[in-house]
């Protein structure tokens, strides 16, 4: 069941296009990552999705209805977590959280929603003394009050500890496994690969690719780098390097472990090592990065690319 339709989304504020066609679709019980560098078009992406803005043109859908014309009924069925939210300095989290159920239907138990946010310890403290990285947590429990079923959050684990990033992930994973559909923006690249299962990166407005996680990273390049030992040149070498960062060979090639041994059989039968050796395969960093640096030099490029 789809639980999120987005078809030819655009969105502008005056002459600037913020969305520019833009197309995805989020089955139930998914968690789907929207990624992005800062104004991609994310966020307004998310805003559209949770009828706090209308679009232009283009269709959204969220469990079949209209953000914007159903509202109402939208609301009821999603938690939001957006980048800012609004407390009241002088209450306490257990009072923000207690203010809070008051206008959600069948909410959470108080006790139950600090402990997935991994505020219990908190309850007493107020909003005020609160680090950005709790404030983070603690919209994060405002967002599951509802026990929703359409879950968006934006940029969720800013500002929180190892600790807390890895506590929610574990909330964000047991929500999806209950069924409750989760879209997802971050600027942890690890963190939408440890937790979604498909994913779009968003460029300039645009979706500039998208597929599955797992299909995705394996179409792409591996990496293999090393030190090059005493006076040997690149040229030298079994396999041309596919750049010389100053003594550093790097290669992108799409089985890393292969060519790894292949450097490494040829460094040992001259009894050569090769320093600071890395190998690893292809990241959704690597991905990101390259897709970032292809829009940079190819603004004209108004297509997407799938890239699984």
């Amino acid at each position: 069941m789809t639980a999120i339709l987005v078809d030819g989304l655009r969105k502008h504020y005056g002459d600037f296009a913020a969305v520019r066609d833009v197309s995805f679709d989020v089955s139930q019980g998914e968690v789907f990552a929207l990624l992005g560098r800062n104004g991609a078009g994310k966020t307004t992406t998310l805003e559209v999705l949770a009828g706090f803005a209308a679009p232009d043109a283009g269709t959204v859908r969220v469990l079949g209805l209209d953000p914007v014309k159903d509202r109402t009924e939208v609301r009821r069925s999603c938690g939001i977590m957006l980048q800012e939210a609004g407390f009241f300095p002088d209450l306490t989290v257990a009072q923000t959280v207690d203010a809070w159920r008051d206008f959600v239907a069948a909410p959470r138990p108080r006790d139950e929603a600090l402990e997935m946010a991994g505020l219990t310890a908190k309850a007493g403290t107020k909003v005020r003394q609160l680090s950005g990285g709790e404030k983070r947590r603690l919209d994060l429990a405002l967002a599951i009050l509802s026990r929703p079923d359409v879950l968006f959050l934006d940029e969720p684990t800013t500002g929180m500890d190892p600790e807390a990033r890895r506590n929610t992930w574990d909330v964000i994973r047991d929500l999806a496994g209950q069924g409750t559909t989760v879209l997802l923006t971050t600027h942890y690249l690890e963190e939408a690969q440890r937790l979604a299962s498909r994913m779009a990166i968003m460029d300039h407005g645009e979706v500039v690719a998208s597929g599955g996680m797992a299909e995705t990273l394996a179409a792409q390049t591996g990496r293999v780098a090393f030190e090059l030992p005493g006076a040997v040149t690149p040229e030298e070498l079994p396999l041309p390097p596919s750049s010389v960062e100053g003594r550093t060979a790097v290669y992108r090639v799409a089985d890393p472990d292969l060519a790894a041994r292949t450097l490494l059989n040829w460094a040992g039968e001259r009894g050569l090592r090769l320093h600071g050796l890395e190998v690893r395969t292809a990241s959704l960093e690597d991905l990101f990065l390259d897709l970032a640096a292809d829009a940079d030099g190819h603004p004209e490029n108004e297509h997407a690319k799938e890239v699984a």
